[in-house]
């Protein structure tokens, strides 16, 4: 059975992994001009996104960018601190470093509330890409916007869940 310490560094390492794959999607996102009028599939003019849904995109990839990046930094600052306190040799900063239980478990909370948030701004800036590549969620003819939509605004909830459950348990250890 694993320590409790090598839960948290598991549990920080997997933050910072999940962080890293979502923040290359974030760039990868922002690289992208929505504003291209060839670059989407509608027919129906009627359905096209205006520039605010542009607009929310970028903010969205940014909110989301700085969310993972706050998370990551917190994460490895932990991580940080777990293999200070458990060196055996002096440190002059480790009485700051000391890894007491309550403030692992509420720097590991905090981290997963960013990447919690970090998840939930990027999955609003898919929908909007969406939106502009397959029209409107307002317009209601576009059936494929539905289509796209749905499964995301359902899984990744459900996935979100699951995330928030484990981060709970290494919380809990």
């Amino acid at each position: 059975m694993p320590t409790g310490t090598s839960i948290h560094v598991t549990a920080l390492d997997g933050i910072v992994n999940v962080n890293s794959l979502f923040t290359l999607a974030v760039f990868i996102g922002l690289t992208w001009n929505p504003n291209d009028p060839s670059n989407n599939l509608i027919n129906d003019t009627t359905c096209t996104a205006g520039p605010s849904k542009a607009e929310d995109l970028v903010a969205f990839h940014v909110y989301s960018f700085s969310s993972f990046l706050f998370s990551s930094l917190i994460a490895l600052g932990l991580k940080q601190a777990i293999r200070i306190s458990k060196s055996p040799t002096y440190h002059p900063y480790e009485f700051i470093a000391r890894s007491h239980k309550s403030f692992l478990r509420v720097g590991m909370l905090v981290s997963g509330v960013g990447s919690f948030c970090g998840c939930g701004f990027l999955m609003m800036a898919l929908v909007n890409v969406v939106q502009i590549k397959l029209g409107t969620l307002a317009c209601g003819t576009s059936s494929a916007t539905f289509a796209a939509v749905v499964p995301l605004v359902i899984l990744v909830p459900i996935a979100l869940l699951i995330y928030v459950s484990i981060i709970l348990y290494a919380f809990t250890r």
